[in-house]
Protein backbone atom coordinates (compact mmCIF):
# COMPACT_ATOMS: atom_id res chain seq x y z
CA UNK A 1 0.00 0.00 0.00
CA UNK A 2 1.14 3.58 -0.73
CA UNK A 3 1.14 5.72 2.29
CA UNK A 4 0.10 9.55 1.54
CA UNK A 5 -0.17 12.72 3.55
CA UNK A 6 -2.54 15.79 2.58
CA UNK A 7 -1.13 18.98 3.70
CA UNK A 8 -4.00 21.56 3.31
CA UNK A 9 -6.64 18.77 3.21
CA UNK A 10 -9.34 21.02 4.19
CA UNK A 11 -9.37 23.14 1.36
CA UNK A 12 -11.66 22.47 -1.43
CA UNK A 13 -8.85 20.70 -4.05
CA UNK A 14 -7.70 18.95 -0.64
CA UNK A 15 -11.02 17.59 0.14
CA UNK A 16 -11.62 16.09 -2.82
CA UNK A 17 -8.32 14.67 -2.91
CA UNK A 18 -9.59 12.90 0.32
CA UNK A 19 -12.44 12.05 -1.18
CA UNK A 20 -10.41 10.07 -3.82
CA UNK A 21 -7.79 8.45 -1.92
CA UNK A 22 -10.34 7.33 0.48
CA UNK A 23 -11.63 5.05 -2.24
CA UNK A 24 -8.61 4.17 -4.09
CA UNK A 25 -7.72 0.07 -3.10
CA UNK A 26 -3.49 1.07 -2.88
CA UNK A 27 -3.49 3.69 -0.83
CA UNK A 28 -3.75 4.56 2.89
CA UNK A 29 -3.62 8.16 3.95
CA UNK A 30 -1.43 8.46 7.25
CA UNK A 31 -2.23 11.84 8.04
CA UNK A 32 -4.63 15.35 6.89
CA UNK A 33 -3.36 18.31 7.44
CA UNK A 34 -5.06 21.89 8.25
CA UNK A 35 -3.54 25.55 9.02
CA UNK A 36 -7.40 26.43 10.07
CA UNK A 37 -8.53 23.74 11.42
CA UNK A 38 -5.68 21.30 13.18
CA UNK A 39 -7.15 19.34 16.42
CA UNK A 40 -10.35 19.10 14.83
CA UNK A 41 -11.89 15.92 13.57
CA UNK A 42 -12.08 16.02 9.86
CA UNK A 43 -16.06 14.71 9.68
CA UNK A 44 -16.65 17.88 11.61
CA UNK A 45 -15.19 20.00 8.84
CA UNK A 46 -17.15 17.89 6.64
CA UNK A 47 -19.71 16.21 7.25
CA UNK A 48 -20.15 14.04 4.71
CA UNK A 49 -17.26 11.75 5.97
CA UNK A 50 -19.55 10.75 9.01
CA UNK A 51 -18.88 7.30 9.70
CA UNK A 52 -15.87 7.02 7.32
CA UNK A 53 -13.27 9.35 8.57
CA UNK A 54 -12.48 10.00 12.23
CA UNK A 55 -8.87 11.36 12.01
CA UNK A 56 -7.79 14.30 14.03
CA UNK A 57 -6.43 16.88 11.65
CA UNK A 58 -2.73 17.76 12.32
CA UNK A 59 -0.68 21.06 12.26
CA UNK A 60 1.96 21.46 9.89
CA UNK A 61 4.66 21.04 12.66
CA UNK A 62 2.89 17.75 13.48
CA UNK A 63 3.15 16.65 9.49
CA UNK A 64 6.22 17.58 9.10
CA UNK A 65 7.32 14.85 11.99
CA UNK A 66 5.21 12.77 10.23
CA UNK A 67 7.08 12.98 6.94
CA UNK A 68 9.18 9.80 6.96
CA UNK A 69 6.28 7.33 7.52
CA UNK A 70 4.79 8.20 4.61
CA UNK A 71 5.48 7.17 0.54
CA UNK A 72 3.94 10.12 -1.12
CA UNK A 73 2.80 13.90 0.09
CA UNK A 74 0.30 15.58 -1.61
CA UNK A 75 0.53 19.38 -0.82
CA UNK A 76 -2.63 22.10 -1.29
CA UNK A 77 -1.29 25.47 0.15
CA UNK A 78 -1.79 28.94 -1.59
CA UNK A 79 1.05 29.74 -3.04
CA UNK A 80 4.97 30.46 -1.79
CA UNK A 81 3.22 28.07 0.64
CA UNK A 82 5.20 24.61 -0.41
CA UNK A 83 8.79 25.35 -0.93
CA UNK A 84 10.45 24.48 2.93
CA UNK A 85 7.92 21.29 2.72
CA UNK A 86 8.89 20.05 -0.62
CA UNK A 87 12.99 20.01 0.07
CA UNK A 88 12.37 18.50 3.28
CA UNK A 89 10.19 15.59 2.19
CA UNK A 90 12.48 15.36 -1.39
CA UNK A 91 15.67 14.94 1.31
CA UNK A 92 13.60 12.32 3.08
CA UNK A 93 12.86 10.02 0.18
CA UNK A 94 8.81 10.97 0.10
CA UNK A 95 7.71 11.84 -3.68
CA UNK A 96 5.75 15.52 -3.56
CA UNK A 97 3.07 16.62 -5.80
CA UNK A 98 2.17 20.11 -5.47
CA UNK A 99 -1.29 21.03 -6.69
CA UNK A 100 -0.43 24.75 -6.08
CA UNK A 101 1.96 26.61 -8.87
CA UNK A 102 5.29 26.55 -6.98
CA UNK A 103 6.66 24.24 -9.44
CA UNK A 104 4.53 25.05 -12.47
CA UNK A 105 6.76 27.31 -14.05
CA UNK A 106 10.38 27.01 -15.49
CA UNK A 107 11.76 30.25 -14.42
CA UNK A 108 11.78 31.72 -11.28
CA UNK A 109 11.40 35.31 -12.60
CA UNK A 110 8.29 34.78 -14.54
CA UNK A 111 6.81 32.98 -11.24
CA UNK A 112 8.06 35.89 -9.16
CA UNK A 113 6.35 38.81 -11.55
CA UNK A 114 3.08 36.76 -12.01
CA UNK A 115 2.93 35.91 -8.38
CA UNK A 116 4.33 38.01 -6.46
CA UNK A 117 6.15 36.14 -4.24
CA UNK A 118 9.46 35.32 -3.85
CA UNK A 119 10.66 31.17 -5.29
CA UNK A 120 12.73 29.80 -2.26
CA UNK A 121 13.11 26.64 -4.31
CA UNK A 122 14.86 27.34 -7.71
CA UNK A 123 17.45 24.39 -7.53
CA UNK A 124 14.14 22.52 -7.62
CA UNK A 125 12.45 23.78 -10.86
CA UNK A 126 14.80 21.72 -13.26
CA UNK A 127 14.16 18.46 -11.27
CA UNK A 128 9.80 19.56 -11.51
CA UNK A 129 7.93 17.70 -14.04
CA UNK A 130 4.88 19.30 -15.12
CA UNK A 131 2.08 16.96 -14.94
CA UNK A 132 -0.42 17.18 -17.60
CA UNK A 133 -0.62 13.59 -17.42
CA UNK A 134 -1.70 12.80 -21.47
CA UNK A 135 1.04 14.58 -22.94
CA UNK A 136 4.03 13.84 -20.24
CA UNK A 137 3.39 10.00 -18.96
CA UNK A 138 6.97 9.12 -19.50
CA UNK A 139 8.93 12.47 -17.42
CA UNK A 140 6.05 11.75 -14.70
CA UNK A 141 6.65 7.71 -13.72
CA UNK A 142 10.37 9.04 -13.72
CA UNK A 143 9.97 11.88 -11.34
CA UNK A 144 10.13 13.02 -7.46
CA UNK A 145 8.80 16.15 -7.95
CA UNK A 146 5.69 16.70 -9.36
CA UNK A 147 3.97 20.19 -10.05
CA UNK A 148 0.12 19.45 -10.62
CA UNK A 149 -1.38 21.89 -13.80
CA UNK A 150 -4.17 24.16 -12.59
CA UNK A 151 -7.31 24.03 -13.85
CA UNK A 152 -7.83 26.27 -17.01
CA UNK A 153 -4.47 25.64 -18.15
CA UNK A 154 -5.39 21.75 -17.99
CA UNK A 155 -8.86 22.75 -19.97
CA UNK A 156 -6.45 24.88 -22.17
CA UNK A 157 -3.76 23.18 -23.10
CA UNK A 158 -5.25 19.67 -24.18
CA UNK A 159 -7.79 21.73 -26.21
CA UNK A 160 -5.00 23.57 -28.84
CA UNK A 161 -2.36 20.78 -28.13
CA UNK A 162 -3.26 18.72 -31.34
CA UNK A 163 -3.08 21.61 -33.45
CA UNK A 164 0.23 23.29 -32.29
CA UNK A 165 1.67 19.64 -32.39
CA UNK A 166 0.76 19.71 -36.11
CA UNK A 167 1.65 23.36 -37.16
CA UNK A 168 -2.35 23.82 -38.08
CA UNK A 169 -3.16 27.38 -36.51
CA UNK A 170 -1.57 30.56 -36.41
CA UNK A 171 0.14 30.58 -33.28
CA UNK A 172 -0.38 34.80 -32.75
CA UNK A 173 -4.59 34.43 -33.43
CA UNK A 174 -5.20 32.47 -29.93
CA UNK A 175 -7.53 33.67 -28.28
CA UNK A 176 -9.06 31.62 -25.36
CA UNK A 177 -12.09 32.81 -22.96
CA UNK A 178 -12.58 30.37 -19.76
CA UNK A 179 -15.40 30.16 -17.61
CA UNK A 180 -15.06 28.59 -14.27
CA UNK A 181 -17.55 27.72 -11.36
CA UNK A 182 -17.37 29.50 -7.92
CA UNK A 183 -15.31 27.02 -6.14
CA UNK A 184 -12.14 27.69 -8.03
CA UNK A 185 -11.93 30.66 -6.05
CA UNK A 186 -11.27 28.21 -3.08
CA UNK A 187 -12.82 28.23 0.41
CA UNK A 188 -10.96 31.45 2.23
CA UNK A 189 -14.10 33.36 2.69
CA UNK A 190 -14.00 36.50 -0.19
CA UNK A 191 -16.83 38.91 -0.91
CA UNK A 192 -16.33 37.92 -4.49
CA UNK A 193 -17.34 34.91 -3.78
CA UNK A 194 -20.57 35.22 -1.40
CA UNK A 195 -24.03 33.81 -2.83
CA UNK A 196 -25.52 37.69 -2.68
CA UNK A 197 -22.59 38.73 -5.09
CA UNK A 198 -22.07 35.91 -7.43
CA UNK A 199 -25.26 34.44 -8.13
CA UNK A 200 -27.62 35.60 -11.13
CA UNK A 201 -24.12 37.22 -12.17
CA UNK A 202 -21.26 36.14 -14.64
CA UNK A 203 -17.99 38.53 -14.46
CA UNK A 204 -14.93 38.58 -16.08
CA UNK A 205 -11.81 38.94 -13.89
CA UNK A 206 -8.00 39.49 -14.03
CA UNK A 207 -8.28 40.34 -17.24
CA UNK A 208 -5.20 39.84 -19.55
CA UNK A 209 -3.14 39.47 -16.04
CA UNK A 210 -4.75 35.73 -14.51
CA UNK A 211 -1.79 33.85 -12.96
CA UNK A 212 -2.44 30.58 -15.10
CA UNK A 213 -1.57 32.52 -18.49
CA UNK A 214 2.26 31.77 -18.33
CA UNK A 215 1.63 28.29 -17.62
CA UNK A 216 -0.79 27.62 -20.51
CA UNK A 217 1.89 29.94 -22.81
CA UNK A 218 4.98 27.90 -21.22
CA UNK A 219 2.90 24.77 -22.41
CA UNK A 220 1.79 25.78 -25.90
CA UNK A 221 4.78 27.35 -26.75
CA UNK A 222 6.54 23.80 -26.07
CA UNK A 223 4.05 21.79 -28.02
CA UNK A 224 4.50 24.34 -30.89
CA UNK A 225 7.91 24.62 -30.50
CA UNK A 226 8.19 28.39 -31.08
CA UNK A 227 7.02 31.12 -28.50
CA UNK A 228 3.21 31.03 -28.07
CA UNK A 229 1.40 34.28 -26.46
CA UNK A 230 -2.61 34.08 -26.03
CA UNK A 231 -5.30 36.83 -25.41
CA UNK A 232 -6.82 34.81 -21.91
CA UNK A 233 -9.85 36.19 -19.97
CA UNK A 234 -11.36 33.82 -17.52
CA UNK A 235 -14.80 34.18 -16.28
CA UNK A 236 -16.56 33.38 -12.95
CA UNK A 237 -19.70 31.83 -13.61
CA UNK A 238 -22.57 31.10 -10.40
CA UNK A 239 -21.99 27.20 -10.25
CA UNK A 240 -20.16 25.13 -7.67
CA UNK A 241 -17.33 23.20 -10.17
CA UNK A 242 -16.76 23.22 -13.79
CA UNK A 243 -14.46 24.83 -16.13
CA UNK A 244 -15.41 25.90 -19.00
CA UNK A 245 -12.36 26.33 -21.80
CA UNK A 246 -13.97 28.52 -25.32
CA UNK A 247 -10.46 28.37 -27.51
CA UNK A 248 -10.25 29.94 -31.04
CA UNK A 249 -7.56 30.41 -33.76
CA UNK A 250 -6.83 31.16 -37.16
CA UNK A 251 -6.55 27.99 -39.56
CA UNK A 252 -3.66 27.73 -41.47
CA UNK A 253 -5.22 24.68 -43.79
CA UNK A 254 -8.28 24.14 -45.75
CA UNK A 255 -10.02 22.15 -43.21
CA UNK A 256 -13.47 20.61 -42.07
CA UNK A 257 -14.99 20.08 -38.73
CA UNK A 258 -14.48 16.30 -39.42
CA UNK A 259 -10.92 16.15 -40.61
CA UNK A 260 -10.34 17.92 -37.19
CA UNK A 261 -12.49 15.56 -35.07
CA UNK A 262 -10.51 12.41 -36.86
CA UNK A 263 -7.44 14.03 -35.72
CA UNK A 264 -8.20 14.51 -31.99
CA UNK A 265 -9.65 11.01 -31.59
CA UNK A 266 -5.82 9.71 -33.11
CA UNK A 267 -4.22 12.06 -31.00
CA UNK A 268 -5.91 11.06 -28.02
CA UNK A 269 -6.32 7.40 -28.80
CA UNK A 270 -5.01 6.03 -26.26
CA UNK A 271 -6.10 8.16 -23.66
CA UNK A 272 -8.88 7.28 -21.28
CA UNK A 273 -10.33 10.02 -19.87
CA UNK A 274 -10.21 12.54 -22.66
CA UNK A 275 -13.23 12.14 -25.30
CA UNK A 276 -13.58 13.64 -28.34
CA UNK A 277 -17.37 14.53 -28.92
CA UNK A 278 -19.76 15.10 -32.24
CA UNK A 279 -21.08 17.95 -30.49
CA UNK A 280 -20.36 20.73 -28.20
CA UNK A 281 -19.34 19.82 -24.55
CA UNK A 282 -21.35 21.12 -21.21
CA UNK A 283 -19.81 20.96 -17.81
CA UNK A 284 -22.53 18.87 -16.60
CA UNK A 285 -21.13 15.92 -18.32
CA UNK A 286 -18.09 15.88 -16.73
CA UNK A 287 -18.99 17.33 -13.02
CA UNK A 288 -18.04 14.63 -10.39
CA UNK A 289 -15.52 13.06 -13.14
CA UNK A 290 -11.72 13.33 -14.27
CA UNK A 291 -13.13 13.03 -17.41
CA UNK A 292 -12.01 15.67 -20.48
CA UNK A 293 -14.57 16.62 -23.25
CA UNK A 294 -13.77 18.02 -26.19
CA UNK A 295 -15.70 19.34 -29.38
CA UNK A 296 -14.60 21.35 -32.48
CA UNK A 297 -15.87 23.50 -34.74
CA UNK A 298 -14.74 25.06 -38.09
CA UNK A 299 -16.04 28.22 -39.13
CA UNK A 300 -15.29 28.46 -42.60
CA UNK A 301 -16.77 31.48 -43.20
CA UNK A 302 -14.11 32.96 -41.38
CA UNK A 303 -11.62 29.91 -41.32
CA UNK A 304 -11.43 29.98 -37.39
CA UNK A 305 -11.77 27.02 -35.57
CA UNK A 306 -13.33 26.55 -32.47
CA UNK A 307 -12.23 24.18 -29.57
CA UNK A 308 -14.38 23.89 -26.17
CA UNK A 309 -12.82 22.06 -23.55
CA UNK A 310 -14.58 20.80 -20.25
CA UNK A 311 -13.21 19.77 -16.96
CA UNK A 312 -14.12 19.27 -13.66
CA UNK A 313 -11.95 22.11 -11.95
CA UNK A 314 -11.79 20.27 -8.48
CA UNK A 315 -10.91 16.55 -10.23
CA UNK A 316 -9.23 16.66 -13.73
CA UNK A 317 -8.03 20.32 -13.18
CA UNK A 318 -6.83 19.19 -9.34
CA UNK A 319 -7.45 15.79 -7.15
CA UNK A 320 -7.92 13.48 -9.69
CA UNK A 321 -5.16 14.54 -11.79
CA UNK A 322 -3.20 14.71 -8.98
CA UNK A 323 -4.05 10.97 -7.99
CA UNK A 324 -3.56 9.83 -12.05
CA UNK A 325 -0.57 11.64 -12.16
CA UNK A 326 0.37 9.13 -8.49
CA UNK A 327 -0.33 6.26 -9.75
CA UNK A 328 1.89 6.46 -13.11
CA UNK A 329 4.42 7.51 -10.68
CA UNK A 330 3.59 4.31 -8.44
CA UNK A 331 3.63 2.06 -11.59
CA UNK A 332 -0.11 1.60 -10.71
CA UNK A 333 -3.01 1.50 -13.85
CA UNK A 334 -3.37 5.16 -14.64
CA UNK A 335 -7.59 5.19 -14.09
CA UNK A 336 -7.14 3.45 -10.70
CA UNK A 337 -9.74 4.82 -8.36
CA UNK A 338 -10.37 7.42 -10.72
CA UNK A 339 -12.98 5.45 -13.15
CA UNK A 340 -16.02 7.73 -11.96
CA UNK A 341 -18.79 8.65 -14.51
CA UNK A 342 -20.24 11.85 -13.95
CA UNK A 343 -23.58 12.01 -11.50
CA UNK A 344 -26.74 13.10 -13.52
CA UNK A 345 -28.69 15.68 -13.42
Amino acid sequence: MIKAGIIGATGYAGEQLTWLLYKHPEVNVEFYSSHNYADIKYNEIYNNYNGFIEDICVSLEVAISKLSNINVLFIALPSGKAFEITEKALALGVKVIDLGADFRLKSKEVYEEWYKVKHESEKLLGNAVYGLTELNRKAIKQCNLLANPGCYPTATILALTPLLKNNLIDINSIIVDAKSGVSGAGRAASIGSLFTECNESIKAYAVASHRHTPEIEQELSMAASENVMITFTPHLVPMNRGILSTCYGALKKDLTTEDLIDLYRDFYKDDYFIKILNGLPETRWVRGSNLCHIGIKVDKRTNKVIIISAIDNLIKGAAGQAVQNMNIMFGLKETTGLEIIAMAP
